[in-house]
Order: structure tokens, then C-alpha cells, then sequence
């Protein structure tokens, strides 16, 4: 029997072109475990966990590429030892590891090692594109739902003072902190 194991980082990416490597890789679609919003270095992942408690002796894991596996040598040759322990085969991409073979140990820890340096690589870009200020200024974080035209409608209701923050809150269907905050946010654009 084969088992699929398939991994994305954040929500936003797809893991259908993994799982159409996995099915064409012969493995049932019930037989594949995902993690989605895990990166490679978190070992706590519970598809990960789930899929290697699904296999046995004689069964083959099979995964997408190394770095869906794992992000670091040290815990993909500690998963692949596991498997061969247990008489699991384990198959990246179109390649079967073969414990017994001195190039295929070599090559495996050589891809490892690659997935390692990458992840430093993608995490030093990753710095260093933070670290221009260009850069940060586009990462203001989550932006209002409320329209900058409605920060000051809500700012010029509560302004005049006919009506109460509540009912000011209850009239444009938010909070009556988000009204507050509304205020504080057209304030800050007219005399910021």
C-alpha cells in the first residue's frame, strides 16, 4: 500500500499539484495526509504524524519533493531511518530510497541538505527584504473593512453629538469601539 504526505506553509498556496503528483504516484486519494500552514522546520505536524502512523512494513511513503518532508538533514534522515527500521520504503518525487545502497543514502542526504539551505536561503531574503523600508511600508498589517468615507461620516456623527456612540454603532453595523476607532483613524489621516 502507498501513503501520500503533502505540505503548504501558508493557506494561500495549493497543494493540488501535489496531490496530483501523489494520485499519478499511485496513491488512493484517502491514503494522503496533508499540513496546511506548517512550515518544514515545525516537526509537530499532525498530517506528518498521521501519515507515518499509517504505514507499515511493507507499505511505501511517498512525498512531493524532500522539502515537503522536512526542512532540516537532521529530522528527514531521522524520519527515513525510522521508516527503514520499520520495513517502510520511502519515495521522493519518482525516486525509491534504497537503505542499502551507499548512493542512494548519499543521495538522499545530499537533497536534505539542499531543503536545509534552502529554507536558510528564503529566511535571509526574507530579513533582508524587511529590513528596506520600502518594504516594510507595504506591510501595514490587516487593513480596516470600514472605507476611509465612512471613517469620516462615523467621525462627523459623533462630532455633532446627536447621537450616542451606540447608536452611531448600531446605524453603520459596527462595534462601538470600531466607531472610536473609525474616528481615531480619520483623525489621523486629515491631521496626519
Amino acid at each position: 500500500m502507498k501513503v501520500g504526505y503533502s505540505r503548504v506553509s501558508t493557506n494561500e498556496q495549493d497543494v493540488e499539484a501535489q496531490h496530483a503528483f501523489l494520485w499519478a504516484a499511485g496513491v488512493d486519494e484517502e491514503r494522503i495526509y496533508t499540513d496546511v500552514g506548517f512550515t518544514g522546520k515545525n516537526a509537530q505536524r499532525e498530517g506528518l504524524r498521521q501519515a507515518l502512523a499509517a504505514v507499515r512494513d511493507g507499505d511505501t511513503l511517498v512525498v512531493p519533493k524532500m522539502d515537503r518532508l522536512a526542512r532540516n538533514v537532521e529530522d528527514t534522515l531521522q524520519i527515513v531511518r525510522e521508516l527503514t527500521e520499520r520495513g517502510v520504503i520511502f519515495q521522493m518525487g519518482h525516486t525509491v530510497y534504497d537503505p542499502h545502497d551507499p548512493w542512494s543514502k548519499l543521495f538522499l542526504t545530499f537533497l536534505a541538505a539542499i531543503a536545509e539551505a534552502e529554507g536558510g536561503w528564503i529566511s535571509l531574503r526574507t530579513q533582508e527584504g524587511m529590513a528596506r523600508p520600502s518594504v516594510r511600508k507595504k506591510l501595514k498589517g490587516r487593513q480596516p473593512a470600514i472605507p476611509p468615507a465612512t471613517d469620516a461620516a462615523i467621525a462627523k456623527a459623533l462630532d455633532e453629538g446627536d447621537q450616542s456612540a451606540a447608536e452611531i454603532a448600531r446605524v453603520f453595523r459596527i462595534s462601538r469601539s470600531g466607531v472610536y476607532r473609525a474616528r481615531d483613524r480619520h483623525a489621523a489621516r486629515t491631521h496626519g
